[in-house]
Protein backbone atom coordinates (compact mmCIF):
# COMPACT_ATOMS: atom_id res chain seq x y z
CA UNK A 1 0.00 0.00 0.00
CA UNK A 2 1.27 3.45 -0.93
CA UNK A 3 2.14 5.89 1.87
CA UNK A 4 0.72 9.04 0.31
CA UNK A 5 1.82 11.33 3.15
CA UNK A 6 5.44 10.16 2.91
CA UNK A 7 5.38 10.51 -0.88
CA UNK A 8 3.99 14.04 -0.56
CA UNK A 9 6.78 14.97 1.85
CA UNK A 10 9.45 13.46 -0.40
CA UNK A 11 8.23 15.14 -3.58
CA UNK A 12 7.47 18.47 -1.88
CA UNK A 13 11.01 18.53 -0.49
CA UNK A 14 12.43 18.11 -3.99
CA UNK A 15 10.17 20.88 -5.29
CA UNK A 16 11.06 23.29 -2.47
CA UNK A 17 14.78 22.55 -2.65
CA UNK A 18 14.72 23.10 -6.41
CA UNK A 19 12.22 25.94 -6.80
CA UNK A 20 11.75 27.48 -3.37
CA UNK A 21 8.69 27.65 -1.13
CA UNK A 22 6.89 30.21 -3.29
CA UNK A 23 7.94 28.44 -6.48
CA UNK A 24 5.62 25.47 -6.15
CA UNK A 25 1.93 24.95 -5.55
CA UNK A 26 -0.27 22.11 -4.42
CA UNK A 27 -1.21 21.73 -8.11
CA UNK A 28 2.48 21.10 -8.92
CA UNK A 29 2.75 18.59 -6.10
CA UNK A 30 -0.49 16.84 -7.09
CA UNK A 31 0.81 16.44 -10.65
CA UNK A 32 4.12 14.96 -9.49
CA UNK A 33 2.52 12.54 -7.02
CA UNK A 34 -0.43 11.71 -9.28
CA UNK A 35 -3.24 12.64 -6.91
CA UNK A 36 -5.85 15.39 -6.64
CA UNK A 37 -5.11 18.65 -4.81
CA UNK A 38 -7.91 17.82 -2.37
CA UNK A 39 -5.97 14.74 -1.29
CA UNK A 40 -3.00 16.93 -0.38
CA UNK A 41 -5.26 19.16 1.73
CA UNK A 42 -6.41 16.03 3.57
CA UNK A 43 -2.83 15.47 4.76
CA UNK A 44 -1.70 19.10 4.93
CA UNK A 45 -4.59 21.58 5.23
CA UNK A 46 -2.27 24.54 4.62
CA UNK A 47 1.06 24.95 2.86
CA UNK A 48 2.58 25.93 6.22
CA UNK A 49 1.59 22.51 7.60
CA UNK A 50 3.46 20.89 4.74
CA UNK A 51 6.49 23.13 5.31
CA UNK A 52 6.60 22.13 8.99
CA UNK A 53 6.41 18.46 8.04
CA UNK A 54 9.21 18.96 5.50
CA UNK A 55 11.50 20.58 8.05
CA UNK A 56 10.69 17.89 10.63
CA UNK A 57 11.49 15.07 8.19
CA UNK A 58 14.68 16.80 7.00
CA UNK A 59 15.76 17.42 10.58
CA UNK A 60 15.14 13.79 11.48
CA UNK A 61 17.30 12.58 8.58
CA UNK A 62 20.08 14.94 9.59
CA UNK A 63 19.86 13.79 13.23
CA UNK A 64 20.53 10.24 12.05
CA UNK A 65 23.36 11.39 9.76
CA UNK A 66 25.03 13.42 12.52
CA UNK A 67 24.82 10.49 14.93
CA UNK A 68 26.40 8.23 12.28
CA UNK A 69 29.23 10.71 11.76
CA UNK A 70 29.97 10.76 15.49
CA UNK A 71 30.02 6.96 15.55
CA UNK A 72 32.15 6.50 12.43
CA UNK A 73 34.58 9.42 12.23
CA UNK A 74 37.05 9.84 15.07
CA UNK A 75 38.87 13.13 14.52
CA UNK A 76 37.38 16.59 14.52
CA UNK A 77 38.44 17.34 10.96
CA UNK A 78 37.19 13.94 9.73
CA UNK A 79 33.82 14.72 11.29
CA UNK A 80 33.71 18.15 9.64
CA UNK A 81 34.62 16.57 6.31
CA UNK A 82 31.88 13.95 6.72
CA UNK A 83 29.43 16.73 7.62
CA UNK A 84 30.44 18.60 4.47
CA UNK A 85 29.90 15.50 2.36
CA UNK A 86 26.26 15.53 3.48
CA UNK A 87 25.87 18.59 1.26
CA UNK A 88 27.28 16.83 -1.81
CA UNK A 89 24.02 15.07 -2.58
CA UNK A 90 22.36 18.45 -2.95
CA UNK A 91 25.18 19.70 -5.13
CA UNK A 92 25.02 16.62 -7.37
CA UNK A 93 21.21 16.80 -7.65
CA UNK A 94 21.15 20.61 -8.13
CA UNK A 95 19.11 21.03 -4.96
CA UNK A 96 19.71 23.52 -2.20
CA UNK A 97 19.61 22.80 1.52
CA UNK A 98 15.91 22.71 2.43
CA UNK A 99 16.27 24.98 5.45
CA UNK A 100 18.51 27.46 3.63
CA UNK A 101 16.07 27.62 0.71
CA UNK A 102 13.25 28.27 3.15
CA UNK A 103 15.32 30.83 5.07
CA UNK A 104 15.72 32.87 1.88
CA UNK A 105 11.94 33.31 1.92
CA UNK A 106 11.83 33.93 5.67
CA UNK A 107 9.51 36.93 5.48
CA UNK A 108 6.90 34.95 3.54
CA UNK A 109 6.85 32.09 6.05
CA UNK A 110 4.66 31.66 9.11
CA UNK A 111 6.36 32.05 12.50
CA UNK A 112 6.20 28.32 13.24
CA UNK A 113 8.18 27.51 10.09
CA UNK A 114 10.73 30.24 10.83
CA UNK A 115 11.15 28.82 14.32
CA UNK A 116 11.66 25.29 12.94
CA UNK A 117 14.30 26.54 10.50
CA UNK A 118 16.14 28.43 13.25
CA UNK A 119 16.02 25.33 15.46
CA UNK A 120 17.54 23.26 12.62
CA UNK A 121 20.47 25.64 12.19
CA UNK A 122 20.92 26.11 15.95
CA UNK A 123 21.16 22.33 16.33
CA UNK A 124 23.78 22.09 13.56
CA UNK A 125 25.85 24.92 14.99
CA UNK A 126 25.72 23.30 18.44
CA UNK A 127 26.74 19.93 16.96
CA UNK A 128 29.64 21.49 15.07
CA UNK A 129 30.68 23.46 18.15
CA UNK A 130 30.82 20.19 20.11
CA UNK A 131 32.83 18.48 17.35
CA UNK A 132 35.27 21.40 17.23
CA UNK A 133 35.61 21.59 21.03
CA UNK A 134 36.32 17.85 21.20
CA UNK A 135 38.79 18.23 18.33
CA UNK A 136 40.57 21.03 20.16
CA UNK A 137 40.74 18.90 23.30
CA UNK A 138 42.19 15.86 21.51
CA UNK A 139 44.42 17.86 19.16
CA UNK A 140 42.65 16.82 15.95
CA UNK A 141 41.60 20.43 15.21
CA UNK A 142 43.96 23.39 14.84
CA UNK A 143 44.63 25.04 18.22
CA UNK A 144 43.38 28.53 18.91
CA UNK A 145 40.04 28.31 17.13
CA UNK A 146 36.88 29.51 18.86
CA UNK A 147 34.42 26.59 18.53
CA UNK A 148 31.31 28.80 18.41
CA UNK A 149 32.57 31.18 15.73
CA UNK A 150 34.16 28.37 13.76
CA UNK A 151 30.93 26.33 13.84
CA UNK A 152 29.10 29.26 12.24
CA UNK A 153 31.94 29.62 9.73
CA UNK A 154 31.58 25.96 8.74
CA UNK A 155 27.82 26.28 8.17
CA UNK A 156 28.19 29.56 6.28
CA UNK A 157 30.99 28.17 4.12
CA UNK A 158 29.15 24.99 3.19
CA UNK A 159 25.78 26.68 2.60
CA UNK A 160 27.49 29.34 0.49
CA UNK A 161 29.42 26.74 -1.49
CA UNK A 162 26.21 24.80 -2.11
CA UNK A 163 24.46 27.93 -3.36
CA UNK A 164 27.39 28.86 -5.58
CA UNK A 165 27.57 25.40 -7.14
CA UNK A 166 23.85 25.50 -7.93
CA UNK A 167 24.56 28.64 -9.94
CA UNK A 168 27.74 27.29 -11.55
CA UNK A 169 26.33 23.77 -12.07
CA UNK A 170 29.23 21.66 -10.87
CA UNK A 171 30.69 19.81 -7.92
CA UNK A 172 34.38 20.59 -8.37
CA UNK A 173 34.20 23.95 -6.62
CA UNK A 174 32.28 22.52 -3.69
CA UNK A 175 34.78 19.71 -3.25
CA UNK A 176 37.63 22.22 -3.36
CA UNK A 177 35.89 24.43 -0.81
CA UNK A 178 35.38 21.48 1.53
CA UNK A 179 39.02 20.47 1.12
CA UNK A 180 40.20 24.04 1.86
CA UNK A 181 37.92 24.23 4.90
CA UNK A 182 39.26 20.97 6.30
CA UNK A 183 42.83 22.04 5.62
CA UNK A 184 42.23 25.31 7.49
CA UNK A 185 40.86 23.38 10.47
CA UNK A 186 43.64 20.78 10.54
CA UNK A 187 46.40 21.08 13.12
CA UNK A 188 49.49 22.78 11.71
CA UNK A 189 52.07 20.38 10.35
CA UNK A 190 49.59 17.55 9.78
Amino acid sequence: MRDTRAELILQAEILVRGRGYSGFSYADLAAVVGIRKASIHHHFPAKADLALALVAAYDERYDAALAAILAQARSGVARIEAYGRLYLGGVEDDLGCLCAVLAVERDALPDAVRTAIARFFDKHIAWLERVLAEGLADGSVRAGLDPGSTARLVVATLEGALLLERVLAGTTGFRGTLEALCEALSPRGV
